[in-house]
């Protein structure tokens, strides 16, 4: 399954658990949160100041 920046960030979680660690290594300390369930990943990288292109090159890797 590819990760796209469209994909809510509770969705990645759900469908992708060790993608967990990606995510935190690119700061995105907020996977718990109640937002992650409405937020895309370009929402989430948008808000954190994280390089989209690069985050979900590592997600997809």
């Amino acid at each position: 399954m590819e990760i796209t920046k469209d994909m809510l960030v509770g969705e990645v979680i759900r469908n992708k658990p060790e993608a967990v660690d990606t995510l935190l290594s690119f700061g995105l300390g907020c996977i718990g949160c109640p937002a992650s369930q409405m937020e895309s990943l370009e929402e989430a990288a948008m808000v954190h100041g994280i390089d989209l292109p690069k985050l979900l090159k590592a997600l997809n890797s």
